[in-house]
């Protein structure tokens, strides 16, 4: 079992790779007024806003849950409140959930703007723990807006998914994920099976309404609690599909919202699940390429490319077999060799681990460190805890897509996917087989997000992110709608635009959101 990567590692788990890492050593125009909402997005628009706005008690923050992460408590200048949200959106009078939520008030009250709302994506990364691990990273937006996020529906302290024990996920994260024989095919099944039991089990009630439209409903009520008129938004990987539905339901309510590294809403889990494969093969090769020119003979990898590929491939496929010890005591076997090599993949920073963790594993025959980073992409603390981040993740992604795959159907896209990523491919096709005997069905093909009549929204793509290739940006963009959707391209690496530091990026986001400059669409940071 591994997490489904549909955006996922967003920059909700960046804290927790730069901390494995460091432990291992154009012309602009004026936004257009939103035209009237239509037909049945203005209907449900409606109803939303047509409801009172909670009172919200906000309070010094706790220290993270371990559903959430765990840390330590965020500094004094951060509050914590909870917001009541129906569990089933069609019955408003019906069962309630409480909804987490955490704030860091603007610095200049007299220029204050209003909240600016963050999902950090997943889907399963907890915005309470997440935003003020990262609040460096937007400091200059915290001078005039009050920072705010949440766990969504789900996750961490919001009715959070509960799935396996800790044991259990120990051995379902490192269960071979990538099966060649009847036997391996069964065990994988039985596997994905237990999940969902368990799941169902410890969860039931809630598996049905933890859709991304439920939680974009979510942020309508957040949004009227927060006393903002219209939604001001920063949505990065899954994220970014999270507020192009929000955005469909509710294009009046859509205030300056940027969507970073995106997820491509026309894309059914095969294509998404193809792609991430060639775009963490991509991000590979240019990890290789700048490890063979900074490290040359000692570079794990080679000189990179074919050469490069066929050595970490090699290493991947010996561990199927002789998984590595490492100082914990457990195993670096393949399935966890592949997860912790692709989180380092997030962030070109976390690259000197993966080369670290490389050489150990080829050369001193340990596993220590891509261990810790297989580690912090599952959501696993050093005592051994997991967040609910597995659980959430499936959960949502398995109620959103309606799409269930045998195994005959991924055996039959196998050598697509192994040629797309020697490394990747087989990783990522058998993952699909992870909503298959779900509970509850899925909702639907895949997410509407056509917003007519919204106010510009920025959409951002990285050349070299590997979970969310840059492409679906361009396609986000086009589906949002003419004259909404506005693209801007960052030429670098990483999932994560924003918070790669580029000075380009940063200000022309900075310049939108703070003063409500749209760049020209198309417009190129390098």
């Amino acid at each position: 079992m591994h997490t489904v990567v549909r955006g996922a590692g967003a920059l909700g788990l960046t804290v927790l790779l730069l901390t494995a890492a460091t432990g291992c050593q154009g012309d602009g125009s004026s936004a257009a007024e939103p035209a009237p909402a239509t037909g049945a997005a203005a209907g449900a628009g409606a109803a939303a806003t047509g409801s009172a706005a909670q009172p919200l008690d906000w309070h010094a923050c706790a220290a993270p849950t371990s559903a959430q992460g765990e840390g330590t408590a965020p500094a004094v200048d951060w509050q914590c409140a909870t917001l009541k949200a129906p569990l089933d959106h069609t019955k408003p009078n019906g069962t309630t959930i409480d909804l987490a939520l955490i704030r860091s008030r603007a610095r200049d009250e007299q220029q204050r703007i209003g909240s600016l709302l963050f999902n950090f994506g997943g889907p399963g990364a907890s915005g309470v723990a997440t935003l003020p691990a990262l609040a460096a990273t937007y400091s200059s937006l915290n001078s005039r807006y009050d920072l705010v996020s949440f766990d969504p529906r789900g996750v961490g302290a919001s009715a959070g998914v509960t799935c396996l024990d800790d044991r259990a996920m120990d051995a379902a994260t490192a269960a071979d994920s990538t099966p060649e024989t009847p036997g391996e095919v069964k065990a994988l099944d039985d596997s994905n099976a237990r999940f969902a039991a368990a799941c169902e089990r410890n969860s039931g009630p809630v598996l049905p309404y933890v859709d991304t439209e439920s939680a974009a409903r979510d942020m309508d009520l957040m949004r009227q609690a927060l006393g903002d008129e219209k939604l001001s938004y920063f949505g990065i990987s899954y994220g970014t599909q999270l507020g192009g539905v929000y955005a469909h339901l509710f294009p009046q309510q859509v205030g300056r919202m940027v969507l970073d590294s995106v997820v491509d809403p026309t894309k059914d889990p095969q294509q998404s699940a193809l792609g991430q494969a060639q775009g963490f093969q991509l991000a590979l090769a240019d990890f290789m390429k700048a490890c063979a020119a900074q490290a040359g003979a000692t570079c794990p990898t080679g000189t990179g490319g074919d050469e490069g590929t066929a050595k970490v491939a090699a290493l991947v496929q010996k561990l199927e077999q002789s998984p590595l010890p490492t100082a914990q005591g457990r195993q670096l076997t393949e399935s966890l060799a592949v997860t912790g090599i692709a989180a380092a993949l997030y962030s070109q920073e976390s690259w000197p681990a993966l080369a670290a963790g490389l050489t150990e594993a080829m050369e001193q025959g340990t596993g220590d460190t891509l261990l810790k980073l297989a580690d912090a992409l599952n959501g696993r603390d050093a005592q051994g805890h997991y967040s609910n981040l597995n659980a959430a993740n499936r959960a949502i992604s398995c109620v959103d897509a309606r799409q269930r795959y045998s195994d005959q159907d991924v055996q039959q896209q196998l050598p697509q996917f192994r040629a797309a990523s020697p490394v990747f491919g087989a990783y990522t096709a058998w993952g699909l087989t992870g909503c298959t005997g779900w509970p509850v069905p899925g909702r639907t093909a895949h997410p509407e997000v056509s917003a007519p009549g919204a106010a510009p929204v920025l959409v951002v793509g990285t050349t070299g992110d590997p979970a969310t290739p840059v492409e679906g940006a361009r396609t986000m963009a086009q589906q949002l709608g003419a004259g909404v959707g506005v693209t801007v391209t960052l030429q670098g690496e990483g999932h994560g635009g924003y918070n790669t530091g580029n000075a380009c990026l940063k200000q022309t986001v900075d310049a939108y959101l703070l003063d409500g400059t749209v760049p020209a669409d198309g417009t190129t940071c390098g």
